[in-house]
């Protein structure tokens, strides 16, 4: 883990901040996560539902960790109804992934805007999510991993996916711009 201050805390790399959530049992702390991020898979079913029809629903997603930040599920297109997605315009740059590009998912009369992203051409660190889209939650309907309802990351700029077995606090609430 790279190092790195937030509200007054050093982190060095080998413990949670003082103002971090204790996790319990069967839960995960955003300050375990590493930085650089990393991908695991995910181990269970994840589904994602819009307009009136179930848009994604695979067991093969993978799950991006980082630091102070809930994980950000990508999905593999072929688990996707690419059918509803069209590409929208811009891009946003990470540091680590690389450039993203933008997908606006039209349902009928449903449409949400820049409600995914994915990367064409990721850094080769990130080969493993090239082409798989992760969705903002609170552009969905409903996120789901296994029966967990997805909640979507605070603020509007990140897209992680908070379910009850993670615990923060996490960047995008307020005060956290500055991390």
């Amino acid at each position: 883990m790279s190092q790195f201050t937030v509200k007054g805390w050093h982190n060095t790399g080998r413990e949670r901040p003082p103002f971090a959530v204790e996790p319990g049992p069967g839960q995960e702390s955003v300050w375990d996560y590493p930085r650089p991020p990393v991908i695991v898979p995910v181990t269970e079913r994840v589904r994602i539902e819009y307009g009136g029809i179930v848009l994604a629903d695979t067991v093969q997603a993978l799950r991006v960790l980082e630091t102070a930040s809930p994980p950000t599920v990508y999905l593999p297109p072929q688990d996707i109804r690419m059918d509803w997605l069209e590409p929208a315009n811009g891009s946003s740059y990470c540091e680590w992934k690389g450039r993203a590009q933008y997908w606006t998912v039209r349902v009928g009369d449903q449409i949400a805007v820049r409600a995914a992203w994915s990367y064409p051409q990721p850094n080769s660190a990130f080969n493993a999510i090239r082409d798989y889209m992760a969705f903002y939650a609170g552009k969905m309907d409903a996120c789901f991993v296994g029966e967990m309802r997805v909640k979507p990351q605070a603020g509007d700029f990140y897209g992680g996916w908070m379910t009850p077995n993670i615990v923060g606090p996490c960047k995008g609430e307020p005060g956290t711009s500055g991390w």
